[in-house]
């Protein structure tokens, strides 16, 4: 029996010189899963196209291009899932963000993982390249260090930076990407919380690392703190999403706003005393936690924060 076919998803949306720069990287991931077969698919949300000539430029075979003139990063998601599956044949379908740079063997342990566990969903590490100096206030904080775990690991929730998804599994339990919250951000933290309510194993790899180059205005206490408040938002929107019926929407609305302002009270007194006494850790996470109080608190008047709201240019009349 062959080794099951497997896609490289890419959604990106704008990013030509990113892209440039990933692609070769990608198929080169191909070279340590020797007897299977491996292509890349990038599926562009922009309606100009502008990641047509990027993969046609590349020349090979094995990269795929796919439009999606549906705004929303869940819609694109949706579309690699799809295409992936019923043109190109694919079993396991890994996805990265079009910033992000794969590091020696990305694919081979997510692929490893997902055939030693059976797992529905394999998540991988992302870590960080600033790409410039670093606010001090920042870098106290670590708001750019996320998780690691030992390979095997059950998680309950994932992003989808870096990760691997069975779209066998998938599609035995309906699951897909919600493409109501597609230009709000946070698809993939109610992606795979559903998928884990549907008892679907989630794991783990730690040997799978995908580098997210942080640039400049990402490394500024304007972003952490905007981040924080849309963080928020999310998490509200995500528990609406998920409760079961009108009254336990309700009793979710009133414990956000409760556990909102407590944020904002309690991470505003430690912001407040952080900066008095000079005491950066103190005063970046206290900062930070108040912010996403009132993002919690918005959310759950619904106010939500369209955090990948766009322009696009009119036509001509």
């Amino acid at each position: 029996m062959s080794p099951a076919p497997v896609v490289v998803g890419v959604p990106t949306y704008r990013r030509p010189d990113e892209l440039t720069a990933l692609l070769p990287l990608l198929l080169a991931q191909a070279d340590d899963l020797p007897g299977r077969s491996v292509d890349v698919l990038v599926v562009d949300n922009d309606p100009a196209g502008s990641a047509r000539e990027v993969v046609a430029a590349v020349g090979d075979p094995r990269v795929h291009y796919v439009a999606q003139p549906v705004p929303g990063i869940a819609a694109v998601r949706n579309r690699i899932l799809d295409h992936a599956a019923d043109a190109l044949g694919a079993a396991l379908v890994a996805m990265i963000d079009d910033d992000e740079v794969p590091e020696p063997r990305w694919l081979a342990a997510l692929v490893e993982t997902q055939e030693d566990t059976g797992a529905a969903l394999v998540a991988g590490r992302v870590v960080p390249e600033f790409t410039g100096p670093l606010d001090p206030w920042v870098a106290a904080g670590r708001f750019h260090t996320r998780r690691n775990l030992a390979t095997g690991a059950p998680i309950m929730v994932a992003a989808a930076g870096n990760l691997l998804l069975d779209v066998r599994q998938l599609r035995a339990l309906g699951q897909r990407f919600d493409e109501r919250v597609g230009l709000a951000g946070g698809e993939d933290t109610l992606f795979s919380r559903e998928l884990h309510a549907r008892g679907a194993s989630m794991v783990w790899c730690a040997g799978s690392v995908a580098v997210d180059r942080v640039l400049p205005e990402r490394m500024t206490r304007r972003w952490v703190l905007a981040r924080a408040m849309s963080h928020g938002d999310a998490w509200v929107r995500v528990g609406l999403r998920l409760a079961p019926g009108p009254a336990a929407r309700v009793v979710f609305r009133v414990r956000a706003v409760l556990g909102g302002a407590a944020r904002v009270v309690v991470g505003g007194a430690r912001g407040l005393a952080g900066t008095l006494l000079r005491r950066p850790v103190d005063s970046a996470r206290g900062l930070r936690a108040a912010m996403r109080g009132v993002g919690m608190v918005r959310g759950a008047w619904g106010l939500h924060h369209v955090e990948y709201a766009r322009e696009e240019p009119r036509a001509a009349a």
